[in-house]
Order: structure tokens, then C-alpha cells, then sequence
């Protein structure tokens, strides 16, 4: 019998629990997750999930742990890191008991310079970082729903201190995961410019939704300034970009203006973060485009404003008593 692949899950809310789901499908892993508000649900229950692509389950993974510490004596192969990017350094100091030096780290989390963290704290490792397109909510501890939406773009973050050679190799066996538990993804030979591309959607919909409390097409209704001010938002984030040579397309802004006509009423991960009394993505989201615009001369007014605005809405939800 071939010997299991240890995987740790790094944060079970809707999206990891999504993919909790597939690599617990996948032939040889042996799943530890590592849960928080929901681990005496999950512990008790397992995880449900109902998916318009793949129907109702409920899987237990091998494993449900606390705090990756408890876990500190298993070589893990794998750590999926799935949780929000609130705190991107201060949230990946609990990994180190279950990094080795054959670990290899797989970050799938909305933002550019997610991966910026990991290489500082585990310079020797292989990080391999995704881009999600996955519609998942969990609307009570170990309740998962997911609609049709299931894409991952994936990539390397390509480390100087190791070879080409063994990193590509790392990140084919973990595709081998995803293929074995059945879900859609994309190796990708640039996965920062899929990182980008999202990002300017997130700045727009996630950021401004989560500011005005309304979904998508309530804004783009609300007044004859909104699409404009949306269409020259999403474009300061373009040119960030394409400044820190990322090769964005100049017509972005219209495709994803277009695509987001067909999904109705749209409200983000973000608007749900702060309903819920959640902390935001703001730093990954937006805070990274707007130093990397200021540090590259790059003027971003419409995207300063909303994170300067973001910021403070986030520190009221982080430090209510502030």
C-alpha cells in the first residue's frame, strides 16, 4: 500500500472547508484541519456539505485540531493555508511547528503579496499560491453550502535558494491532489497576474459592497456616477500593476464589468466579513496596491480614499472598545 500524504488545513471557514472536502476525497491524504469557531461542531458532526456540483455530504476529516502545535510531530507534505489574510504575518506564526524543511506551503487567499509573509518566516520552503473562485458560504459552524462557482488557478511562487526542478515537481504532486478529489483547476505561468486580475474585481466589488452595504447591482444603480467612479477605480489598480510589471490587460475593466452583469445581486465574502463583526481583508486587498502605487509614483485617488475608509471601518470591527 502506498504511504499517505499528510496534508494540514490551515483555517475552516466556507472556503476551506470547500477544499477540506476535496482533499479528504483524494486518494492517499490523511487530513488534519485546523478549526477554530466551528471545532466543537466539526468534532461532533463532521463537516456537511451541499454543492450544486458535487450534492450533499458529510465527510470528518482524520484530524481536527485547535492550534497547529498539536500536530508538531507529523511530517506534513502539505500546508493549505486557507484562512483570512486579516493579519498576514501574526497569523502564520502558529505554523511553524509543522513546517519542515519538506514542507511545501499552498496559499489560496484573495489579495496580492499573500506570499510575501511565507517567504520571509520559511525562506527555504516551496510556496505554491492559488487564486480561488469558489462560491462557498457556511452559514452555521460545519454547515457548508457551495454553488457552481469551483476554479482554482494555481502557480509557484518561485524560490531563488531551490531548484526549478524539485519545485515544479512539488507543485505537480499537489495538482495530483486536486485531480484524485475531483475539482477544476488551472496551472498557471504567471499566477501573478491571475492574482492582480482578481484584485482589481475585489477592489471594486468586495470594497465598495462592504463600505455601502449594498450588493453589486443596488451600487451600480445608485446614482449616474457609480459606474464611472468603478471603472476608474478598477483602472488605478490596473496601472499599479502593470507598474510593478504585471502584465494586466487595458481591457480588463470591461470584461469584468460585463461579467459581473450576469450575477445579479451580488454581495462578497468582505460585505459578509463585516455583517458578521468579522475582520477584513483590507491590507491584502487594498493596502498593498495603494504602498506599492505610492512607492512607484503611481496616483490612486479613488483607491486611497476607500482604503483609508476601509481601514477605519476594520479597526473599529478588530478593537471594538477603541
Amino acid at each position: 500500500m502506498a504511504e499517505p500524504i499528510d496534508v494540514l488545513l490551515y483555517g475552516l471557514g466556507a472556503i476551506g472547508s470547500f477544499y477540506a472536502f476535496i482533499l479528504h476525497r483524494a486518494d492517499r491524504v490523511r487530513l488534519t484541519v485546523v478549526a477554530r469557531s466551528n471545532y466543537d461542531a466539526v468534532v461532533k458532526n463532521g463537516i456537511q456539505i451541499t454543492s450544486m456540483n458535487h450534492g450533499q455530504h458529510t465527510f470528518r476529516p482524520d484530524r481536527v485540531i485547535r492550534d497547529p502545535a498539536e500536530a508538531s510531530s507529523t511530517n506534513f507534505a502539505f500546508v493549505v493555508c486557507t484562512h483570512k489574510a486579516v493579519d498576514p504575518e501574526g497569523a502564520i506564526v502558529p505554523l511553524d511547528p509543522v513546517i519542515s524543511q519538506d514542507t511545501t506551503i499552498v496559499v489560496l487567499q484573495n489579495g496580492v503579496g499573500n506570499e510575501d509573509p511565507f517567504r520571509k518566516r520559511f525562506p527555504d520552503q516551496t510556496v505554491v499560491s492559488g487564486v480561488v473562485w469558489v462560491g462557498a458560504a457556511q452559514p452555521s459552524p460545519g454547515v457548508i453550502t457551495h454553488t457552481t462557482s469551483e476554479r482554482t488557478q494555481l502557480g509557484l511562487f518561485p524560490n531563488p535558494r531551490l531548484e526549478t526542478a524539485l519545485e515544479e515537481s512539488r507543485l505537480r504532486q499537489f495538482t495530483t491532489l486536486f485531480t484524485s478529489g475531483g475539482t477544476h483547476y488551472d496551472v498557471v505561468p504567471n499566477i501573478q497576474l491571475c492574482r492582480w486580475e482578481k484584485v482589481v474585481w475585489n477592489v471594486a466589488w468586495n470594497a465598495i459592497t462592504a463600505l455601502t452595504d449594498q450588493d453589486v447591482e443596488s451600487w451600480l444603480s445608485s446614482s449616474p456616477d457609480a459606474v464611472p467612479y468603478t471603472r476608474k477605480l478598477m483602472g488605478e489598480v490596473i496601472v499599479v500593476g502593470r507598474a510593478c510589471g504585471v502584465p494586466l490587460d487595458e481591457g480588463l475593466v470591461d470584461v469584468l464589468m460585463e461579467r459581473v452583469k450576469g450575477l445579479g445581486k451580488l454581495r462578497t465574502s468582505m460585505q459578509a466579513d463585516r455583517e458578521a463583526g468579522r475582520g477584513m481583508e483590507v491590507e491584502v486587498i487594498l493596502g498593498v496596491p495603494v504602498k506599492r502605487g505610492r512607492e512607484l509614483g503611481v496616483a490612486t485617488p479613488c483607491l486611497e480614499g476607500l482604503y483609508v475608509l476601509l481601514t477605519a471601518v476594520n479597526k473599529k470591527i478588530l478593537n471594538p472598545e477603541r
